[in-house]
């Protein structure tokens, strides 16, 4: 789009030349997320170092209609933070912990940290912020954005859990204070709790505070091979109804294996069994822990796992959870071209949903690698290109696509359990929201942005 000469001279006004870019100037980078699907420039790009700079920038968009979208570290997958024209607002610059509160156990930070900075300074303090979405480098704002889950969302539950008070700053340019320093609150509609998952289409966040909880000092992961998926899925169940408590319940199959040790270079400590479950506890105390993990390995075996290997060194902790944390990477480089189908389905019926996604793929002949939270049924299955033509690809993926989220619906489950639905899914969202549902959240984004000047063309737009 054009940008008028008056907005470009008071954007400027507000930035400075140096974090104002215009068109030609504006990095590729920057027209695409983490799978680089979905791609489109902005006209302008904004970097911004402060909230008051927030503020001016939406006021002005406001004033003269200029689509803005807010970017973070860009490790987004569905789209949500890819601009087409207009501005992009780029808060990754904002990464100051502003405020820790020891005695209410909360965190006060810029949208802009990133959550490995985050735990790094609470847990440098005794202190531990619960939610573990995979992508470390994703900021705040990000993942208050997506509502991440991550793999201890079994135990501790996801980022809305832990967003006490959120500084906004509408489309219509008010800014607001939603929720508290309060662990308890039934004071009139819980605005904040909109914000969270909203994927910036209702408000643009100024400062987040977080809640924290005391840093367990006895962490214990299980690495338990199986014969096969269904009985590694099947035995979660009995896991969840039994009194050990894992803090978190991952699978994975021999294949997604062997893309991460070939990603990284070095040998997982099991790799003969065709599925596994990944538990992790965590506690105050040894004895604790080792109660919870032991019963846990115990039930798995009388469910026919293979054996349980106790990770309980710093070597083994870290082969096997850098194996875990480079799943998504060592999947992306070994297909070159790949989409995911983040669904999230009933605990009971993830194995179902697995062996159907071993269905589609021989039906389809398109490789579909897959690990997931099976604590919480959140699966995420990637359709890779390899070496199909553009157009095969495309024709497959739409295909599995309708056929993947057509069953999670059967299932009762969702499209999407912590990614969002951005611009990628947006066409599959709308297809199994009940038009009543959509109805309500155009009304509700009428009522934070009533020009419609905040990530417009996303969801549901």
């Amino acid at each position: 789009m054009e940008l008028d000469a008056g907005f470009k001279e008071q954007l400027i006004k507000i930035l400075g030349g140096e974090r104002a870019l215009f068109g030609g100037m504006i990095s590729e980078d920057y027209a695409h997320d983490e799978l680089a699907q979905t791609r489109a420039f902005p006209d302008v790009l904004a970097k911004v170092k402060s909230a008051d700079e927030i503020v001016e920038i939406v006021r002005l968009c406001n004033e003269y209609r200029i689509p803005l979208v807010v970017r973070g570290s860009g490790t987004g997958l569905c789209g949500a933070a890819v601009a087409f024209g207009g501005l992009l607002l780029d808060i990754s610059g904002m990464d100051r912990v502003l405020e820790l509160d020891e005695d209410n156990l909360c965190v006060k930070v810029e949208p802009g940290v990133m959550l490995m900075e985050l735990t790094d300074y609470v847990q440098r303090r005794g202190l531990f912020y619960p939610p573990d979405p995979g992508e470390k480098t994703a900021t705040i704002a990000g993942n208050i954005s997506t509502n991440a889950g991550g793999m201890r969302a079994v135990k501790y539950g996801v980022t809305r859990d832990y967003v006490r008070e959120l500084e906004v700053v509408t489309g219509s340019g008010e800014m607001l204070t939603l929720g508290g320093r309060v662990a308890k609150n039934s004071s009139g509609y819980s605005l904040k709790d909109l914000i969270v998952g909203s994927e910036g289409t209702l408000a643009v966040i100024l400062s987040a505070t977080l809640k924290l909880l005391p840093l367990p000092t006895v962490i214990v992961s299980l690495l338990i091979p199986f014969r096969d998926i269904s009985g590694a899925i099947e035995a979660v169940p009995k896991l969840m109804r039994s009194k050990c408590a894992p803090t978190a319940v991952e699978f994975f199959e021999r294949s997604v294996l062997f893309y991460a040790e070939d990603y990284l270079g070095k040998k997982f400590p099991d790799s003969k069994s065709e599925a596994y479950l990944l538990l992790t506890f965590d506690g105050q105390s040894e004895s604790e822990v080792e109660r919870e993990y032991t019963e846990a390995a115990g039930l798995c075996i009388e469910e026919g796992a293979l054996d349980a290997f106790i990770i309980d060194t710093d070597e083994r902790r870290d082969a096997v959870w850098s194996a875990r944390g480079a799943f998504l990477e060592a999947i992306k480089a070994s297909a070159g071209v790949m989409d995911e189908c983040d669904v999230v389905v009933p605990r009971a019926r993830v194995a179902e949903f697995i062996l159907f996604s071993h269905e589609i793929e021989k039906e389809l002949g398109i490789r579909l690698s897959s690990f997931g939270h099976a604590g919480d049924g959140n699966l995420h299955i990637y359709v890779c290109r390899d070496d199909k033509p553009e157009e095969e690809y495309h024709k497959k993926l739409s295909e599995a696509f309708r056929r993947l989220y057509a069953k999670a619906e059967e299932f009762g489950g969702k499209i999407s359990g912590e990614h969002g639905i951005g611009f990628a899914k947006k066409e599959w969202f709308l297809r199994q929201e009940p038009e009543i549902s959509v109805d309500i959240m155009r009304s509700i984004k009428s009522a934070f942005d009533k020009n419609n000047i905040l990530n417009p063309g996303k969801i549901f737009d």
